[in-house]
């Protein structure tokens, strides 16, 4: 049976009197699967007093710890056995679940438990192999870290758990988060187990279990789902596709062209441009819409726009252009806001939540604005009209009016005039980028 072995060097070494005395790990101690050797730094500092720390050359607050203590513990532990040298620090990379598969497979690890304002730059020179965060966040020191992560990586060791299956379908492990758990009773405070849990059908369960970390991951995580694992397939094999598609289902875009403001603040329509409806069609089928809508109050400007679509869609465009048919199928024009409003309502049960967009924020309206994430939360759970300005854009009491405004596309210079066609190409991508 292989075994690995911890080492951490710190200037508290009480702190792990207890931590490992509970649970797995204290058995694969017992079972001498995990070997866990606390080092006292100070042990190893050169002058009477055991000082481990100094003033920073250059000044600034704080202290930081000497290199020569830990220069003479790591020394020490490597000529015994040979170890993996980590260093934690908030300058790492993060650590997550691969990370402690792969230091698994150590057979010695030194864990550098940095205090204060952190260790002299030349430990990571001279004596470190890796440096690891487990998060971003700052604690008092790397202690913390090395339990975390030596909990976590002992996981990954042969022999630690009673059951070598338990770790493939956990949180991470299966590429998301895990799907909920149940157990007795049945019924609490009128609060049910899921009736497919206990139906006995392993094949609906395994489906809903899937089901469910997926849903779990886009709510809470879903910059895991654009992990190599997810993409795949593995445990989210055949939902994947169906949620996505849930997703994007709940979302609509509609391109007005009022109430808009001219250069000069006035109040007026704009005309329909045949590329905006050729190119935002387009961009709408990629990312799998629910509808794009044209909305003009001008009849003669909705009377052009049908021509395009009837060329495209029954006429000799059909033929010419089947991609261009399949995307122009689901432009569908409209008169009015409430007009579409009253349709999505019709459709999906209530009304859809209203979110606009503008070129820069407002500050009178400041409250109204949401990020990516937020817009993301809202989504999940119902359906959203994403609305989009010509022009120069809305008028104030149009914004006012909304529901929610997503904040600005903010590019790496001053310029900012994106036209309509790029700004929904970009949101569309920052929305779902990475998911597909």
């Amino acid at each position: 049976m292989s075994s690995i072995t911890f080492n951490i060097i710190t200037i508290f070494p009480n702190l792990f009197d207890n931590i490992f005395s509970y649970g797995v790990i204290s058995k694969a101690i017992e079972k001498e699967i995990i070997n866990i050797n606390i080092v006292d730094l100070r042990k190893f500092a050169l002058d009477k007093h055991r000082v481990t720390e100094d003033y920073s050359y250059g000044g600034g607050p704080g202290l930081v710890m000497k290199v020569e203590p830990i220069y003479n513990a790591v020394k020490y532990i490597n000529e015994k056995v040979k170890s993996n040298v980590i260093l934690l620090d908030p300058r790492g990379k993060k650590f997550d679940d691969n990370s402690a598969k792969k230091l698994a497979n150590c057979k010695a690890i030194t864990f550098i438990c940095g205090r204060y304002e952190g260790v002299d730059e030349r430990i990571r020179k001279l004596l470190v192999d890796e440096t690891y965060s487990i998060g971003d966040f700052i604690l008092s020191g790397g202690e913390f870290a090395a339990a975390t992560m030596i909990d976590a990586i002992s996981r990954y060791v042969k022999g630690v758990l009673g059951d070598e299956n338990s770790v493939k379908e956990e949180s991470f492990t299966i590429g998301g988060l895990e799907y909920p758990q149940y157990t007795r009773p049945y019924e609490f405070k009128n609060e049910k187990v899921p009736k497919v849990l206990i139906g006995g059908n392993h094949a609906e369960i395994d489906r809903w279990r899937k089901r469910e970390a997926f849903l779990n991951t886009l709510k809470n995580r879903r910059d895991l789902l654009k992990s190599e694992f997810l993409k795949s397939g593995n445990f989210f094999e055949g939902v994947k596709d169906e949620f996505l598609t849930y997703v994007t289902k709940h979302l609509s875009i509609a391109l007005m062209h009022y109430p808009m403001k001219d250069k000069k603040n006035n109040v007026v329509v704009t005309a329909i441009t045949n590329i905006d409806l050729h190119d935002i069609s387009r961009t709408c089928k990629t990312y799998n819409v629910n509808k794009f809508y044209l909305i003009n109050p001008v009849k003669s400007q909705r009377d052009i726009a049908r021509r395009v679509l009837k060329h495209w869609i029954n006429g000799f465009g059909s033929c010419y252009n089947s991609n261009r048919k399949e995307a122009f199928e689901q432009l569908e024009v409209r008169e009015s806001l409430l007009e579409v409003i009253k349709e999505i309502k019709e459709e999906k049960g209530s009304d859809p939540i209203l979110v606009a967009t503008t070129a820069k924020k407002r500050d009178n309206i400041v409250e109204k604005f949401i990020d990516i994430d937020k817009f993301f939360d809202i989504l999940i759970n119902r359906d959203v009209l994403l609305l989009f300005g010509t022009g120069w854009g809305f008028t104030d009491d149009f914004l006012k009016s909304v529901d929610y405004i997503l904040e600005p596309i903010e590019g790496l210079a001053s310029f900012n005039h994106l036209s309509v066609r790029s700004a929904i190409a970009i949101l569309l991508d920052r929305i779902f980028g990475g998911l597909y």
